[in-house]
């Protein structure tokens, strides 16, 4: 299949920026990793704190990278014209390049504490966690959103037409913007700028950023199952709806311990634990649409990434989520590798996998792929998706021996005796990041190569004794029984229900650091409840995935080499007006 609109060409340089930057950004988690186990290594040319900081923000930019790839391929199909101002797409591209440049070289200033003091404002690089650029860098970044909004809101069509996934872009774009403003200044008080970095990091991540995620999640799944653009507007609007009354107080979990008020431990444990209700609706509503006409899967790693994409945003953000934003919870969790196994499979889970479906979906069609082999996608993702689960499993179980050594028994980090029991929860890091790298290259090589394989692919098959299904490009029936079998509504559901089983183990297990016995040094319950709780959550995230893949698999043909159709063939109701029909 072919574009219908040539502005649509402009996501592909945003997705090429985001697969370089993904790659630079895991070779960084590479170093973070190494000198874990090694905290002298590459002592003074590029210290831990500097390759942490550049890691956590290439993660951003080339998320980033990927929102913004994947509004300007949808954003003329939604709008059923072409984008406004390309003028201004080319400047909002060199801009991204310009910030990339300047966070890569500004931040390593840290080691010579190195900020660029002016006017009371540090305009070279600031030290805040996730938002590390200096204001000279947050100006552009200001400029860039504020292009990303003007371009989407002219380009749509009157707000007469508007379906709920115009709304749900047109709310994120413009909130993309507006909350940026809190990070653009300078708190002397620790407790104050805590509090406005937490606003600009928690309300990008979960009233922005998800909202940008569900409203893009919707519109994919329409162009690659023919869903229901009502179905689809309902479970955005919910969705988005969930997202913004439970996650606008749930940022207070962040205000636990920065000096706020007490009434922030209680309501921020009241609302926080309410912000998975809108990725469990998320996560159900994937299922509906992906099962609701029985439509063979024809651009498998697309669809393997929206799902991972969903379920990791139910583990990493809703479960890990849930278990540590309680206060009592949070209160042992809190600054320890119980958050990064969190905030990792959130992250890339959530938002990365996004990027990465989109790019499986769009630069085929920008490139006018009729037909790729599909098994490098597959193994990429299966690569990146148990490598993190593995990191993630790593920092849970060291995070749970790190609580009681330094919290319980008050050891110091850098001690011999905490460094001992962590030893192996630190070498598990690297290896499984490398299982991770490993995924990214082939996924990297995968989509840059893409056009050039499919066209050598073409040229040098020629048709042989295969059926004649084969050679139509019809899927070929699969038998679909065993662990390939139709999975139905009530088997979904009880896998839900174990990762949340699981979920329960975990909480119960941080929470159990609060009993007298397990703080006078009893350390049984909570690691046992841990190498309960965290192994048995990421199996069944793991088979869980498997099995649902394996379900739809079982729909799509054996094809010719394993090749699949395109990623485009089964956007069809792209060329229609369904998709972007206002639901009144």
């Amino acid at each position: 299949m072919r574009i219908e609109y040539q502005t649509q060409r402009f996501s592909e340089r945003f997705f090429v920026l985001m697969l370089i930057l993904f790659a630079v950004q895991v070779g960084f988690g590479l170093i973070v990793g190494a000198q874990r186990v090694d905290p002298a290594l590459l002592s003074g040319a590029l210290n831990f704190n500097v390759a942490r900081s550049e890691h956590t923000n290439l993660g951003i930019l080339w998320i980033l990278c990927g929102f913004i790839g994947t509004i300007l391929y949808v954003g003329p199909l939604l709008s059923r014209r072409e984008l406004v101002a390309p003028w201004l797409v080319k400047v909002l591209f060199y801009a991204l390049i310009a910030v990339v440049v300047w966070n890569v070289f500004t931040l390593t200033l840290a080691q010579r504490g190195i900020a660029g003091w002016w006017a009371g404002q540090p305009w070279l690089q600031e030290g805040l966690e996730y938002i590390d650029a200096g204001r000279g860098a947050d100006l552009v970044i200001l400029i860039g959103f504020a292009i990303l909004a003007t371009i989407v809101l002219r380009t749509f069509p009157p707000r007469r037409q508007w379906n709920e996934i115009h709304w749900g872009l047109a709310i994120g774009v413009t909130a993309l913007t507006a909350v940026w403003v809190f990070g653009l200044f300078f708190v002397e008080r620790l407790d104050g700028q805590e509090y406005f970095r937490w606003f600009v990091v928690h309300y990008w991540v979960e009233g922005v950023w998800e909202v940008i995620h569900i409203s893009l999640i919707g519109f994919l799944i329409v162009l690659m199952f023919g869903a229901n653009v009502r179905a689809v507007g309902y479970a955005v609007f919910w969705g988005v709806t969930l997202v913004w009354l439970s996650g606008l107080l749930g940022n207070a979990h962040h205000y636990f311990w920065i000096g706020t008020p007490d009434f922030w431990q209680f309501w921020g444990s009241l609302f926080s634990a309410l912000e998975p209700l809108p990725l469990v609706f998320c996560f159900w509503h994937i299922y509906l649409d992906a099962h609701h006409d029985r439509r063979p899967l024809a651009n498998a790693p697309a669809f393997y990434f929206i799902l991972g994409s969903v379920v990791l945003e139910q583990v990493g953000a809703g479960i890990l989520g849930f278990t540590m934003t309680f206060a009592l919870t949070n209160a042992w969790s809190h600054g320890t590798w119980v958050t990064p196994s969190h905030a990792h499979l959130a992250l890339f889970g959530t938002f990365g996998m996004l990027g990465l479906a989109a790019a499986y979906f769009a630069i085929p069609a920008v490139r006018g792929i009729e037909r790729f082999d599909q098994r490098l996608g597959k193994l990429g993702f299966w690569l990146l998706f148990i490598g993190m689960l593995g990191m993630s499993l790593a920092f849970a179980l060291g995070g749970t021996v790190q609580v009681y050594e330094m919290r319980i028994l008050g050891l110091d980090w850098f001690g011999a005796d905490l460094r001992r029991a962590m030893l192996p929860y630190q070498i598990l890091v690297p290896v499984f990041g490398f299982v991770f790298a490993i995924g990214a290259i082939v996924v990297v090589y995968d989509l840059l190569t893409l056009g050039a394989r499919a066209a050598a692919r073409a040229t040098a098959t020629q048709p042989g004794p295969q059926s004649a299904a084969a050679h139509s490009g019809l899927p070929v029936p699969r038998p679909a029984t065993g662990w390939a079998r139709p999975l139905g509504g009530f088997e979904a559901g009880t896998w839900l229900l174990a990762m949340w089983i699981f979920g329960a183990i975990i909480t119960l297990g941080l929470l159990s650091f609060n009993l007298p016995t397990v703080r006078s040094g009893d350390s049984y319950l909570p690691h046992i409840l841990a190498g309960i709780g965290y192994p048995g959550l990421l199996a069944v995230t793991l088979l869980f995935v498997w099995r649902f893949l394996a379900s739809l698999e079982a729909r799509t043909g054996a094809g010719d080499e394993g090749a699949g159709h395109a990623a485009a063939a089964s956007a069809a109701p792209a060329g229609g007006a369904t998709p972007v029909t206002a639901t009144g």
